[in-house]
């Protein structure tokens, strides 16, 4: 889908695929990447991915579904997908919001995600669904 605003025409749908190409994505990006970050948690520290956050209808699996494996851990809430073909990981129903995804920046196609200007980490190790409520 195209919108146009002004003079200036923006493209909604981005593809994102895995590393060997057995996952594509379509997101639904109509305002482009938003709030780009990193995590410390204890998977995030290890994937390192920059990640970005899309509602859950903005993303459809065009290619690899059956490809795709799902990881889940602690809480079992949030669900990690990569490919098993090449472990890239592509995008995860989150936690923090469980109506999102985020997704892997680096997968989508085109965008080199290390030259998104100060990326900020997200406090994952002390996550705000492991807080007690204060009475």
């Amino acid at each position: 889908m195209i919108k146009q605003v002004g003079d200036t025409t923006i493209n909604l749908k981005h593809k994102a695929s895995c590393h060997c190409g057995s996952v594509v994505l379509e997101l639904d990006l109509p305002n482009g990447i938003e709030n780009p970050r990193r995590c410390d948690c204890s998977i995030c520290r290890r994937k390192g991915a920059v990640v970005a956050s899309v509602k859950l209808s903005a993303i459809k699996i065009l290619q690899g579904e059956d490809e795709l494996r799902l990881y889940q851990f602690n809480t079992h809430t949030a669900k990690h997908y990569f490919c098993s073909v090449c472990g890239i990981y592509t995008h995860h129903q989150r936690r923090s919001n469980p109506e999102e995804y985020g997704f892997n920046v680096g997968c989508l196609e085109g965008v080199n995600p290390f030259l998104i200007p100060e990326v900020p980490v997200n406090d994952g190790v002390n996550h705000p669904a492991d807080r007690k409520a204060v009475a």
